[in-house]
């Protein structure tokens, strides 16, 4: 079943899914010319091979734990955690723990 973005002025929750992490699909949120807002859901030893967003992109994980490798690092992302990535730089993923990420993709200027 397919969720609708979410309207201008609609509240969002992006809280933590908890129990209900295991059964929720990765959901855009949001999606306009300039802002792409997702909430990714990412298992237990699910990886996500290296690939690269056109625009800047913060990340911010809700929970679990994520390893996330960029500018030639590994950091493992934990609730609270955010990180920024310039346009373009390569990124791949890989769920430590069942955990769901924000993420913001801000589309390059025209």
């Amino acid at each position: 079943m397919s969720v609708p973005n979410a309207n201008p002025g609609e509240v969002v929750d992006v809280r933590p899914l908890g129990a209900a992490l295991a059964t929720t699909p990765t959901r855009t949120l949001v999606k306009t010319e300039a802002v792409t807002l997702v909430r990714m859901v990412v298992p237990a030893g699910k990886e996500i091979p290296t690939h690269a967003a056109k625009g800047e992109l913060i990340v911010q994980c809700l929970e679990g734990m994520i390893a996330f490798t960029a500018c030639g690092q590994t950091h493992d992302l934990e609730a609270g955690h955010l990180l920024y990535l310039p346009a373009g730089e390569p990124h791949s993923l890989h769920g430590v723990e069942d955990g769901s990420l924000l993420l913001t993709a801000v589309s390059p200027a025209r």
